[in-house]
């Protein structure tokens, strides 16, 4: 009997070491750190980053570790670490794209493995229907429904006659299908840019020549910057308005470009004066340990850290149970920085949407404020097509 009850008691001693001992959970954060749009993935992964070190190196209190590296804005080298991450470092949870051309080429392998992936930003519409699965959640926004806030936006401020541009890839056509979805006028001109493109004159000729009454646009990170420039330099910035969503004027873009923005309008479903305890800490913190504003991306990252601490949390960890860490997810245990949200029936955001403008503070410094709410607990258009 006494020998029973040692063997027991060595035996449970050996698995409260065991569980003591175990490797933190690995988690693969694929994204874009280089070129004109390397904040975008910086600030996702800074933000990602600020969750787990207020947390003391953890999610949930479950030890971490974060892989990161760079995709460079090429999907097939987001491919190709989705591969390595899988077969040599055994991740099963993976989160940072930025770009949905990455996206495209790399979630599906991901999924295809038995893994889970988690979006801080990419939200492309071919993940959102008939093609959406059990696995995969998004913590931003459909792209769809962001840039179809500025649709919204736009028909809110007047504006009948539009002129839209977006890169030519699977997120520049979901922008212009959203913008057109929530606008109630008239396209007086539609062009689809290079995703590497810099110079837009023959673009600047074509809205002159068009003369709508506004401008959409989504040029996001660098492209938005040289955008807008040129959108000054060709002298319509006091000429014809721009209608635009977040991610064609977030915090950096507005300080790269300065006076260039004043009085643009912005939709989005964040801001840095949104007023809920999560994210006037988050804020603060982001300040603190990094000496800059964070930009929506950040506060993204931030999320999307939030909703994987609560699902290990419930889970204790365990990511091999796909199951359970879904039924963790969808519980939505956790705040976020943009205040309500759920996941809709696509594992989709359902949150409410903010008219925002580029305006001078009290200190005479440039800042985006929000103006008024746009859509309540809103969803997106392909949740109806999900099987889930």
């Amino acid at each position: 009997m006494l020998k029973s009850l040692l063997s027991s008691a060595v035996a449970a001693t050996l698995c409260t070491s065991a569980a003591l001992a175990a490797d933190p959970v690995k988690i693969g954060m694929i994204t874009t750190l280089s070129g004109p749009a390397g904040y975008l993935g910086q600030d996702i992964r800074d933000g990602f980053q600020l969750a787990i070190d207020l947390e003391g190196g953890k999610l949930g209190d479950v030890p971490v570790e974060v892989l990161v590296e760079d995709d460079a804005l090429k999907p097939g080298s987001g491919r190709q670490i989705a591969d390595r991450f899988l077969n040599d470092e055994g991740v099963k949870l993976f989160t940072g794209i930025v770009f949905s051309n990455v996206a495209g080429a790399t979630v599906p392998e991901i999924l295809d493995a038995g893994a889970i992936f988690v979006s801080p930003n990419a939200g492309p519409s071919e993940f959102a229907g008939k093609g959406c699965h059990k696995n995969y959640f998004v913590l931003s926004w459909l792209t769809d429904t962001m840039q179809g806030s500025a649709g919204r936006n736009a028909s809110d401020l007047g504006y009948k006659n539009a002129f839209v541009l977006a890169p030519n890839y699977q997120a520049g056509k979901d922008a212009i299908t959203g913008f057109k979805r929530y606008f109630d006028g008239e396209i007086a001109g539609e062009i689809y840019t290079r995703l590497d493109q810099t110079d837009f004159a023959a673009e600047m000729a074509q809205i002159k020549a068009a003369n709508p009454d506004v401008v959409f646009q989504f040029q996001p990170g660098g492209l938005g910057i040289a955008f807008l420039r040129q959108y000054q330099q060709a002298g319509l910035l006091g000429s014809i308005p721009m209608v635009i969503a977040e991610p064609s004027m977030d915090h950096a873009i507005l300080k790269a470009v300065g006076d260039a923005a004043e009085g643009l309008n912005v939709s989005g479903a964040w801001n840095v004066d949104l007023d809920n305890d999560t994210n006037r800490a988050f804020v603060a913190s982001f300040e603190e340990a990094y000496g800059r504003a964070p930009t929506m991306y950040a506060a993204q990252g931030y999320d999307t850290a939030l909703a994987i601490a609560s699902a290990l949390k419930e889970t204790g960890g365990d990511v091999d149970d796909t199951e359970a860490f879904r039924a963790a997810m969808l519980a939505t245990g956790f705040d976020t920085t943009r205040g309500s949200f759920s996941f809709g029936k696509n594992q989709h955001p359902v949150q409410d949407w903010y008219a925002m403008q580029v305006v001078r503070d009290d200190a005479g410094k440039l800042a985006l404020k929000t103006r008024k709410q746009l859509m309540a607990a809103h969803g997106d258009p392909f949740a109806a097509d999900c099987d889930l």
